[in-house]
């Protein structure tokens, strides 16, 4: 039976995102407001380690959950033939627009648990996707997809399930505003309250479920020699490449 009983952890009130303590939520507030008004993108802001992390063999290429193509123009500009794959119509509708007349760019609306696992992909890429489907099969499907020498590369997000989680996410709240400031000095105005997590355009949204723990653990169990690393700014990589021989953990 589900434990009902509030979650007294000091990381659960004292995250951003999900407290009710009202002080904390008051300088969440304000944050959002700073944010606000400094706008940067923290997905893009991942894109270079991304593009730095491709394996020398990335013939082809599918980025997952492309959103409006700004990393499947990275990826192309980096040499590969790219799949932009993503649930969403208008999204997908954005990507296809933006790469119209583009041989090398395939928009395709779908699941990636659609995707054959026929070990086709030299590159995967999920940038603030992973957290969308069940992370599990998604892994071992991702791992089915790639061919071997092939690499996942995921940013993603996660729920604080651990003090160390709370100190670093303390430290990317205070930092953000730093950062927007600096990417975007020019303040915007007419800025009502935002969440401290926002993002920027408007794209379909949904809380992670599993703690970055829970996604390390399951990631190197999943993708033995996975190398999993906790990022500023509410994000962790996940970094695995498929062994020539060798399969995936069942």
């Amino acid at each position: 039976m589900p434990d009902s009983r509030p979650d007294r952890r000091p990381a659960s009130r004292l995250d951003l995102r999900t407290t009710t303590n009202p002080l904390v939520r008051s300088a969440g507030r304000w944050l959002g407001r700073v944010n606000g008004r400094h706008p940067w993108n923290h997905n893009d802001r991942f894109h270079g380690w991304v593009v730095r992390r491709l394996p020398r063999r990335r013939r082809r290429a599918m980025d997952v959950g492309c959103g409006t193509g700004a990393l499947v123009d990275r990826l192309r500009r980096a040499g590969a033939t790219v799949v932009g794959l993503d649930a969403d119509a208008t999204m997908t509708a954005a990507t296809a627009a933006r790469f119209a007349g583009d041989p090398g760019v395939t928009a395709r609306q779908g699941r990636f648990e659609d995707v054959p696992a026929d070990g086709s992909f030299d590159v995967v890429t999920m940038v603030a996707s992973l957290h969308h489907m069940d992370l599990e099969p998604a892994l071992r499907h991702a791992a089915g997809v790639l061919a071997p020498g092939g690499r996942l590369l995921v940013v993603g997000l996660a729920r604080i399930g651990a003090p160390r989680d709370l100190a670093v996410d303390l430290v990317s709240s205070f930092a953000n505003p730093v950062v927007g400031m600096v990417k975007h000095p020019r303040p915007v105005r007419g800025v009502a309250d935002s969440d401290p997590a926002d993002d920027g355009p408007p794209m379909p949204v949904r809380s992670a479920r599993e703690t970055y723990g829970e996604v390390r653990e399951t990631a190197r169990r999943v993708l033995p020699g996975a190398r999993f690393r906790r990022r500023l700014f509410f994000r962790y990589t996940l970094e695995w490449t498929r062994p020539a021989t060798a399969p995936v953990a069942q």
